[in-house]
């Protein structure tokens, strides 16, 4: 039997990871950029500390991104000005409505992610195996993320259901957006 052959509009795997790359970048720009926002407004509350420990994480899986855009030679998403902005304001808005509100929103972020990570892990080829596993790694945080908000009282948040539903839905297009611009 033979390969299987590409279809028309098939994304070819090159591209594929390119996309990947950037995508990710933005990602891990966007959370960098949520936690500023919280850490600006809730510096000095009794969750301060988790929130920075869970920035720095982020800001290492960033410098990874930093690393593969540049080696790789992939072009940034276009929309990081707005995800600057965006991302910030995300972060400094739950951060105002309570240290639960925050908490709410990286639960939404990491099953956003969580998701996201999963597609990319199944779809990147043994070719691939440093950035499956790299990809892999930081899903696995990323789901610390999502068990530390949890338990920090994440679900106690007013309005968690519509305000973790509105952050995925955000989180769904900015993946797809920052994927192709």
């Amino acid at each position: 039997m033979s390969a299987p052959r590409d279809l028309p509009g098939d994304v070819p795997p090159r591209d594929l990871v390119e996309r990947m790359i950037r995508v990710d970048h933005a990602g891990e720009y966007g959370a960098v950029r949520i936690y500023a926002g919280q850490l600006a407004v809730l510096r000095r509350s009794a969750s301060a500390d988790v929130v920075r420990e869970m920035a720095e994480q982020e800001y290492k899986h960033l410098a990874a991104f930093n690393e593969l855009v540049a080696r790789r030679r992939v072009r940034p998403t276009a929309m990081l000005p707005l995800w600057h902005l965006a991302g910030y304001a995300l972060g400094a808005m739950t951060g105002a409505l309570g240290e639960r509100a925050a908490m709410a929103c990286t639960v939404a972020v990491e099953e956003a992610i969580d998701a996201h990570y999963a597609g990319q892990i199944d779809a990147l080829s043994d070719d691939e195996a440093e950035l499956r596993d790299r990809i892999a790694a930081f899903r696995d945080e990323e789901l610390r993320h999502r068990d530390t908000g949890l338990a920090h009282g994440a679900r106690d948040a007013a309005g968690y259901r519509w305000l973790t539903a509105a952050i995925k839905a955000g989180c769904r297009a900015a993946i797809i957006i920052s994927e192709r611009l």
